[in-house]
């Protein structure tokens, strides 16, 4: 029986030391993995473990080696695919890194760097994973975690090799053909453009229209009689459409400048004469309506004097015709003058090599995808030519002249609606064609590139400005705190933020009710362009601020639903449709859709949108005032009650109504009655040149000489200070 003992008990030593053997061996990393136990069916563990004495040191070695070389190539695999850096250790850094890029250096998640940026100066709530830090806090980052840093070393960049199109030399004079002047018809609001357009082209635009803007960009071919061909471009006069008029003059050989006889030079006039003289562009005046009684086409001509518009009778050299654009009256002589100043002009272009050209406007048709309307200036367009403009690039699917029909070429001069974009381009984006889809592909990768570049620097720029601004507050703060102890200096920054960490998604959506969030839908990408252009000019952040979400061209989506859900925003569509489907989605959601035709009527929606969005101003109405005379107490129970004696100078007390003491001038007290009295009766109501005793709500002591007003208050709403300028 002790034999059996003695031998159990040097099995169980023996074992001790094979034990402590394999975890020698574990703690060795052989061929890079830590050794973890795994049966082996020619050595089983289980019998090394139950006859010990029979396996010496180097067996157990032979045994646990091919265990090590089997898990060491799976290990070696995995940290193939993910290399995790070591806690411990140094952290390779670079002077600018992302909260993602450090934490996967410092082989941490990203909430241990957000824990380490609470002992820095860096504004936390305004970070996300992709935004970067600079050297000072990475290093302070790595400190803060036990562990050290080095530099990695920077490896020189290429410079990327620009790939970018660019427009053909001048062409040689020998090749160069005549082609149709490109006019465009500028003026005022409802001074016949677009009439005039109607009557030459003979189409009806003008009635279909909304309140007789032409609501944006259209570019037409005109056949005359005598076998001329005229493009007349079409732009609005609405003062919101500055940009686009300006487009229209930059890619035009000649602009008619249309004055009604009986206005006269209005604000959009002057404008376009400022537009043609800017472009170098000579001017036409067809000064239209003279089939109206009061019209007086010598009084515009002597208006526009003023601003450097010299008639042929005044010795200038515009040409002056007058028209009636709708009764058709004189238009064959408008379109002799054009066609005269267009030879003298002597306008050529090269037919042939490849098409150049300007974006006159684009919009997402539902059946034909991105479409634009343009200008050739060079070469003749084709199906199947590959064109880029801005950031995106089509192959040319088909072409449409003004009318819908579908044509096979286009050459210079002529405007000409092209499908096949892939994405749509912006209005007064310079076309070109390329070789191939590929150098499509290369032109707008290097464009997007060199976008990014720019963002990238204004973003830097913003960011080192907003981080210099918080260290700075950051600083102020810690300043008025220094004298503080730290358990002290937590507790006051508790306080002051306890309200923000309590409170409830509700509340916080609550506090920021003075928010107006937008999306703004266009039919064009330049009705787009003028919306944005008259938000652009919005100043009353203090009194709500005006965020654009999204702003986009097509019909109303549900992608536009969801932000607006997301943001509770108002959407806003400009000559834009929404389906039945849409609206029902927006009423089930309670979302907000305005759609208008006309643009002056949504910016004035969007102003009862910014004034609903403001906190009611309350008006105090004065209904009495009265003196204290006399000052006396009254005893009610242990409670001794000041009360003052009165007499009403001017209209009356209530007692329903609210109170206020001014002492010198100050309001020391408002609230209400406790009580009032004439002759010891208790009544509601004192008129001027009575006498009365009063008392307040809560204990305060009169002195003689005080007044007392008693007033009502009303919620009146405010209205924005904005003024978009008409």
């Amino acid at each position: 029986m002790n034999r059996g003992l003695i031998l159990k008990f040097e099995n169980l030593v023996q074992l001790r030391g094979a034990c402590r053997q394999l975890r020698t061996l574990s703690y060795k990393k052989v061929y890079g993995a830590q050794w973890k136990p795994v049966q082996s069916s020619a050595h089983p563990v289980w019998s090394v473990l139950l006859y010990p004495q029979f396996w010496q040191k180097d067996k157990l070695i032979s045994i646990a080696l091919p265990q090590h070389r089997h898990l060491a190539t799976k290990e070696e695999t995995k940290k193939k695919k993910k290399k995790i850096p070591l806690s411990k250790g140094e952290v390779e850094i670079r002077q600018k890194m992302t909260i993602e890029e450090l934490a996967r250096a410092m082989g941490k998640d990203i909430d241990h760097i957000y824990e380490a940026l609470l002992y820095t100066d860096v504004d936390v709530d305004s970070l996300e994973p992709d935004s970067i830090l600079y050297e000072d806090h990475i290093k302070l980052i790595v400190k803060k975690s036990g562990m050290k840093y080095k530099s990695a070393k920077l490896k020189e960049e290429k410079e990327r090799e620009n790939t970018d199109a660019v427009k053909r030399p001048p062409a040689d004079p020998a090749v160069l053909t005549p082609r149709p002047p490109v006019v465009t018809i500028l003026g005022h609001v409802d001074h016949g453009k677009t009439t005039l357009l109607d009557s030459l082209r003979k189409t009806q635009v003008a009635s279909m229209e909304a309140g007789g803007i032409t609501q944006h960009i259209g570019a037409f071919l005109v056949h005359l009689p005598s076998g001329e061909k005229i493009t007349f471009l079409d732009t609005p006069g609405h003062a919101a459409f500055s940009a686009m008029r300006a487009r229209g003059t930059h890619v035009t050989d000649i602009v008619i400048l249309v004055v009604a006889a009986e206005d006269g030079v209005m604000q959009q006039t002057i404008e376009s004469i400022q537009h043609a003289k800017n472009a170098g562009v000579p001017l036409i005046l067809a000064i239209n309506k003279c089939d109206k009684p009061e019209a007086d086409p010598e009084r515009v001509k002597k208006e526009l004097l003023a601003h450097d518009v010299v008639c042929e009778e005044f010795g200038g050299d515009v040409q002056a015709v007058n028209i009636s654009a709708l009764k058709g009256e004189n238009l064959m002589v408008l379109a002799e003058a054009t066609v005269a100043l267009a030879e003298m002009l002597e306008l050529k272009a090269d037919s042939t090599g490849l098409v150049e050209g300007t974006v006159i406007e684009s919009r997402k048709d539902k059946g034909k995808g991105p479409v634009t309307t343009a200008i050739i200036q060079r070469g003749t367009l084709r199906k199947g030519c590959v064109l880029v403009a801005g950031k995106t690039w089509a192959k040319v699917r088909f072409m449409f002249d003004e009318n819908g029909k579908a044509v096979d070429a286009a050459s210079p001069g002529v405007p000409v609606e092209i499908m096949g974009w892939k994405e749509v381009p912006s209005a007064g984006d310079e076309i070109l064609e390329v070789e191939s889809e590929q150098r499509a592909h290369e032109v707008v990768a290097w464009r997007t590139y060199v976008e990014q570049q720019e963002r990238m620097k204004r973003d830097e720029e913003i960011i080192e400005a907003k981080q210099k601004e918080h260290r700075m507050e950051y600083e102020k703060k810690q300043q008025k705190l220094a004298h503080l102890t730290w358990r002290q200096r937590k507790a006051v920054l508790y306080k002051a933020n306890k309200h923000l960490v309590f409170s409830r998604p509700k509340e916080r959506t609550e506090m920021d009710k003075n928010v107006l969030s937008v999306i703004v839908k266009g039919d064009v990408d330049g009705s787009v362009e003028a919306i944005l252009n008259i938000l652009d000019s919005y100043d009353a952040d203090g009194e709500c601020k005006l965020d654009i979400i999204h702003f986009g061209i097509g019909d109303i989506s549900e992608t536009d639903l969801s932000l607006a859900e997301a943001f509770n925003g108002v959407v806003f569509g400009f000559s834009v449709k929404a389906n039945e489907s849409i609206k029902q989605l927006a009423a089930k959601k309670g979302i907000k859709v305005k759609l208008h035709n006309i643009i002056y009527k949504l910016i004035e929606d969007l102003k009862d949108e910014l004034n609903s969005r403001l906190p009611p101003t309350v008006l105090e109405n004065t209904l009495g005032e009265a003196s204290v005379l006399n000052i006396f107490s009254v005893t009610v129970g242990k409670n001794k009650i000041p009360v003052a004696g009165c007499r009403v100078q001017k209209g009356l007390l209530d007692k329903k109504m609210k109170f206020k003491l001014i002492r010198n001038g100050d309001v020391i007290w408002k609230g209400s009655l406790s009580s009032l009295k004439h002759h010891k009766d208790d009544v509601q109501v004192i008129k001027t040149g009575m006498d009365c005793g009063l008392s307040l709500d809560k204990y305060i002591e009169f002195n003689i000489g005080d007044e007392i007003i008693c007033y009502d208050e009303k919620e009146v709403q405010q209205t924005t200070s904005w003024d978009p300028g008409f």
